[in-house]
């Protein structure tokens, strides 16, 4: 059918919110081809899925980012004049910034070292509570481990680590949740904007290329440092998603709740499973729903056309589980991914794509790091699992589990603490390797 004839779309923004995650997979198992039409915030929006369409949206020949990132989204998640509004060389050279930072062995390995040292001295304290919120617990380590790591000076995580979750929290939703998003990103971003200015102005300094001295530093395309307010937004760029790990902690938590046999096996020292139960948990998990770009020109997708202008959707949650990708994809089964890692544009839990060139989160090694070093430590707690609401919705965007992940009881047991000695050993042993 011609596009022309096409009959007008119904705004569905409404159903989206209504239905979360659900809302792409269920339109696209009605769709009568390969793409699902809709129209969201008045926009003519078409959706796709799959490897093939990672790649067809990652080409910039086809799709640009910047300019489909919402106001809401910017004001809350990502922060006006960051890296994501960006596209061809002036992105390519401010995610260069974010690729030194955040990938290769010594780099991954620094972050990680910070954060689990930080978690090894939190958990004692745990152990005389009645109960700690796994979620709430798990996000002021990271936020104190990656400020550790980034050369921010902190004095307290807690107030900081509530404003960071609450920019992931409110991003993608009107009312309160919004509202405290936007307030904390406001008041981030007054802090770290005036840290930038002190470090320049030689009033406060920036430990040798941590992640605050290559900011304060890093020069555009253009050859100018960035200003002040920019510089602030990457350094949360930075920070922010490190500590919305958290999520991950949270679920996995759920997830060695529900499946002991799975907790079991990740308690033994076998890195395979330990990287197989991150990416599945990844895999399982809702995260992002999907991400949104903007047709550069006049488009078709196998025979579909998609018009110059068009809001162009790729369905991260439906490719994740995909029964033509999955066998069982509702089924939690970290055994899937042992001998077997997931090809780069098939698991797109935060996108797909080179992130080299293209808009994928240079984080993700970052992630799936933390998730092998933290995921066992769990494991080897002893803890107590009080009465609590396990749920999660998928019409909250971003879900999380509603209780937080509640443990009760916790005791340091033997194996967790020769788990810890031998997660020392490992990293040390590995950076003899790295300086040898």
């Amino acid at each position: 059918m011609n596009q022309s004839r096409r009959p007008p779309l119904v705004d569905s923004s409404l159903a989206l919110l209504a239905k979360g995650y659900a809302w792409l997979p269920d339109r696209r198992r009605r769709a009568p081809g390969p793409v699902v039409r809709a129209r969201l915030m008045g926009q003519h929006t078409v959706a796709l899925h799959g490897p093939e369409a990672v790649r067809f949206f990652y080409d910039e020949r086809h799709v640009e980012r910047g300019t489909a990132l919402p106001g809401p989204v910017l004001s809350t998640l990502f922060g006006h004049g960051a890296v994501h509004t960006l596209d061809g060389p002036a992105h390519r050279a401010r995610k260069d910034m974010f690729l030194s930072l955040l990938t290769g062995p010594e780099a991954v390995a620094g972050l990680v070292e910070d954060v689990t040292g930080v978690w090894d001295e939190a958990v004692p304290s745990w152990t005389r509570r009645p109960s700690v919120v796994l979620f709430d617990e798990t996000s002021q380590v990271l936020t104190r481990g990656v400020c550790r790591w980034a050369g921010i000076p902190l004095d307290d995580p807690g107030p900081v680590a509530r404003d960071l979750v609450a920019m992931v929290d409110g991003f993608a939703t009107p009312g309160p949740r919004h509202w405290r998003a936007r307030s904390a990103r406001a008041r981030s971003e007054a802090w770290l904007g005036r840290l930038v200015e002190d470090v320049r102005e030689g009033t406060a300094t920036a430990p040798a290329g941590s992640a605050l001295d290559v900011v304060v530093r890093h020069r555009d395309v253009d050859g100018r440092l960035l200003d002040p307010h920019t510089a602030a937004v990457e350094l949360l760029n930075v920070i922010r998603p490190t500590v919305a790990v958290c999520w991950f902690v949270a679920y996995a938590g759920h997830a060695l709740h529900r499946g002991p046999d799975i907790r079991e096996r990740l308690r033994e020292d076998d890195p395979a499973y330990t990287v197989a139960f991150a990416h599945e948990l990844r895999r399982f998990y809702p995260f992002a729903p999907f991400l949104g770009g903007r047709a550069v020109t006049d488009l078709e997708w196998r025979g579909e056309p998609i018009p110059s202008g068009a809001m162009i959707l790729l369905d991260l949650y439906g490719q994740n589980h995909d029964l033509d990708l999955w066998d069982d994809p509702y089924t939690f089964e970290p055994r899937r991914f042992v001998g077997r890692p997931p090809q780069r544009d098939e698991l797109v839990p935060q996108g797909g794509g080179d992130r080299a060139t293209g808009h994928r989160c240079p984080g993700e090694d970052v992630t799936i790091a933390l998730l092998t070093t933290l995921a066992p430590r769990l494991a080897r707690l002893e803890y107590d699992v009080p009465e609590q609401d396990l749920r999660i919705p998928l019409n909250r965007i971003p879900a999380r589990v509603r209780s937080g992940f509640v443990i009760g009881a916790v005791r340091v047991s033997a194996s967790a603490l020769s788990g810890r000695s031998a997660g020392r050993r490992q990293r040390q042993g590995a950076g003899r390797r790295e300086t040898s």
